[in-house]
């Protein structure tokens, strides 16, 4: 062994021991001649002390350390001097004597700083993991990752689970996200698919008559990029047989009791409480509510439909039969508020702000209340008779000072989801949320099925094998949007955590979920025939769950990102940076697959394409423009027929920690000083046009609105948002897209604030 000891374990126990420590030099103090070097290894820090006094020939080497340099040091053990020991280190009461030094490895100057507190990009830490990983809150979250997965596996081996593995190169039968697909070489023109889950495979294992499955599994899907997706990501998946939704439930509050304990030490009270489906969307908005702090909506529809204010009534009036996936009774629109207490203080400002907030979510407004001594205060407050003002209050349980916030609209969804990211924004704002405490919570009772109004047909709530209620199976046949699905999700302080059901396990009833998905029989034997076979010879009733290991880790480690709880992520943009993946390769790869490339990868068409897939996912409205070649502001106005202040100028800056992009109106200039205090970067400048190049694919001057697609954080001028309809060049030159500014807050989600002259 290189080593006795690693850099973690020694203490006053160990003075006047002769050791052996390796590792990397993390910082070096030249203190009067005598070299003290902090040597860190994965397990933590010993200080080295390089005293000429003691060994002057180490000392001279010493002299010509680096950072992380990889060295082997041979030393005796002894006791720090009183009042400079380190009590915040576990080593910190002593030090090492250098008595023989070894250079394993000389490092160059490393990109980034192996110190957690010196923050760099997210795109620099991840074109160096290598270096990012060896810094101490890293390794903590890679170290609890592996506690995590092991508690898991001793836990369900307890249980009389037996961990087995399912195939990753499997047949393509795409439901939801998109399949990941492997071209095959000896079989021209066919393809694997690597797995999005386990799903067919635990279902096969319970006919199989292993009842207790278990496997934490790599699973893959090639999704529209969010914020927190990884294209391949880990759950830990379960199934069993001969159980009901009871079983189920059991057995995952018990490993996550198991874990929390094991991993934290904490111990969560079970059982979890449980919230159906409605319940949940009618009182915080969301499927997953974070039930750490109140806000909740509260349904004034029957109050406000008899006032004077149209924006009200008119929403109610409206009909969203097109929700065919809401109940008979939902079919006008409907007026929630919140009542945000203590908050009638917020600024016009602060409101609007929110205004904004809820726009993202197809809000069309904002409306608000303060409640004063005399009553309820604010510009619409003259619509309402005094008996509906006092149904309001008593309603919203308001009191002086409380701020009620109104969001309405014929879709209900729309209500819901504005109101209920509002009041999740609204607690951050106001630091109701105490993230030191764990609440989870159930959703049952789901929707069996749903309709998208963008694929015109019903899809799965969950996935195509979810079990309905067997009271339901009967409406499969003519109501099917009103069956319940034998569902539950598991939500942790606002994040879905995990989701399961109990499964179809019957031919006939999946052939039927399949029917009414407008799956033709045809189509349904082909993607699954296997699984409906193994169906005819005796199929247990079986259920399960899958949770995600990265999404639990990163909860437990306190990370907003599961980025920073994988060893090698992809970026937002599901890019390896540090291996640069994806990447082309050569002719004869393609050939030996049978694959011939037939497009051009022109990187301007790409932003351009990209722009278009989100503004078509999203039904939003715009237009396109082909012209000459425009390089100013005025030259663009002038060939687009639009006013010089709808325009845009999208704008890439430097900061210390990165880029960002500023837009602001085509009639205004970017002030660099109002947008460094807004966004509180230290170091600021305009990129210059390689930089540019890099960042975006684009030519200074045609960079579109759409920082989001670059992942940079974007920052709109007011001066933008004022106007109703906005013009900018599309990653071109010559080709310039027209629509609604509050379209494009809402599909790029800026900050908004004042930074032009």
């Amino acid at each position: 062994m290189k080593r006795t000891h690693t850099c973690g374990e020694l203490t006053d126990k160990d003075i006047n021991k002769k050791v052996t420590l390796c590792g990397w030099c993390s910082t070096r103090r030249d203190h009067g001649g005598v070299i003290f070097i902090d040597l860190r290894d994965r397990y933590g820090i010993t200080q080295v002390v390089f005293d000429p006094s003691f060994n002057l020939e180490t000392h001279k080497l010493a002299e010509k350390l680096g950072r992380e340099d990889v060295i082997q040091v041979k030393g005796i053990v002894k006791q720090r001097k009183k009042g400079m020991e380190n009590p915040k280190m576990p080593t910190g009461s002593i030090e090492v004597f250098a008595e023989n030094i070894g250079i394993l490895s000389e490092a160059a100057t490393p990109p980034i700083e192996v110190d957690e507190r010196i923050l760099a990009h997210e795109d620099t830490r991840l074109r160096y993991r290598y270096l990012d990983l060896r810094k101490q809150n890293m390794q903590h979250n890679i170290a609890t990752r592996h506690l995590v997965a092991k508690a898991v596996r001793d836990y369900f081996d307890s249980m009389g689970f037996l961990e087995i593995e399912t195939p990753v190169l499997a047949k393509s039968t795409p439901e939801g996200a998109r399949d990941y697909l492997v071209p095959s070489r000896i079989h021209p023109g066919k393809f694997y698919a690597l797995p999005q889950s386990p799903q067919i495979f635990k279902q096969l294992l319970m006919v199989s008559g292993f009842d207790r499955y278990f496997q934490i599994a790599r699973c893959f899907r090639d999704e529209d990029l969010r914020a927190d997706r990884q294209p391949e990501f880990t759950q830990i998946d379960v199934e069993m047989s001969f159980i009901d939704e009871e079983d189920i439930i059991e057995i995952i509050e018990g490993m996550l009791k198991h874990v929390w304990r094991v991993v934290l030490n904490k111990d969560i009270k079970t059982p979890f409480p449980r919230l159906a489906y409605d319940n949940a969307i009618s009182k915080y908005g969301l499927d997953k509510p974070d039930v750490r702090f109140e806000f909740n909506l509260i349904d004034v529809t029957s109050i406000v439909k008899n006032s004077n204010f149209e924006v009200f009534t008119k929403a109610i009036k409206q009909s969203n039969a097109s929700e065919r996936s809401e109940t008979r009774s939902q079919v006008t629109g409907i007026v929630k508020c919140i009542n945000a207490k203590g908050c009638a203080s917020f600024s016009r400002t602060v409101i609007e702000e929110l205004t904004s907030f809820v726009a993202i979510y197809g809000s069309k407004g904002l409306a608000w209340m303060k409640v004063t001594d005399k009553g309820l205060e604010s510009s619409i407050v003259k619509f309402f008779d005094e008996k509906i003002q006092k149904e309001l209050l008593k309603a919203a349980n308001a009191k002086k000072d409380d701020l009620l916030f109104f969001v309405a609209d014929a879709s209900h969804k729309i209500v819901n989801d504005a109101l209920g990211y509002l009041r999740v924004e609204l607690a951050k704002q106001l630091k109701l949320i105490d993230n030191n405490h764990f609440s989870f919570v159930w959703i049952t009772d789901f929707p069996l099925i749903e309709y998208r109004e963008e694929e015109q047909k019903y899809v799965a709530v969950h996935h195509p094998f979810t079990s309905p209620k067997d009271e339901d199976i009967k409406l499969l046949d003519k109501s099917p949007e009103k069956a319940k699905a034998k569902a539950y999700d598991i939500v942790l302080n606002g994040t879905e955590i995990g989701g399961g059901s109990i499964r179809i396990h019957r031919s006939d009833v999946q052939s039927k979920m399949f029917s009414v998905l407008g799956m033709s029989k045809q189509e349904a034997e082909s993607r699954f025939g296997f699984l409906l076979e193994a169906f005819k010879y005796g199929t247990p009733p079986h259920g399960g769950i899958a949770l995600g290991l990265d999404r639990i880790v990163a909860m437990i480690t306190g990370n907003e990102s599961i980025r920073e709880v994988i060893a090698f992520p992809k970026n937002k943009a599901a890019e390896s940076l540090m291996e640069d993946a994806p990447s082309e390769v050569s002719e004869k790869q393609l050939q030996e697959l049978h694959i011939k490339l037939d497009f051009v990868t022109d990187t301007i068409n790409v932003v351009l394409g990209k722009i278009k897939d989100v503004l078509n996912k999203e039904k939003i409205e715009y237009e396109m423009l082909e012209h000459k070649p425009v390089f100013t502001s005025k030259e663009a106005a002038e060939v687009r027929g639009t006013e010089l202040k709808q325009g845009t100028k999208a704008l890439i800056c430097k900061t210390e920690e990165g880029f960002i992009q500023a837009v602001v109106s085509g009639a205004k200039e970017l002030d660099i000083e109002k947008l460094q205090k807004l966004t509180l970067y230290k170091k600021m400048e305009l990129a210059n046009a390689k930089e540019v190049r890099q960042v975006t694919g684009c030519n200074i001057g045609s960079v579109p609105p759409f920082g989001n697609l670059f992942d940079l954080k974007v920052y709109f001028d007011k001066s933008v948002v004022e106007n109703d309809i906005v013009a900018f060049n599309a990653g071109q030159h010559t080709k310039s897209i027209k629509m609604k500014a509050k379209d494009l807050v809402k599909v790029v989600n800026p900050v908004i604030g004042e930074f032009s002259k």
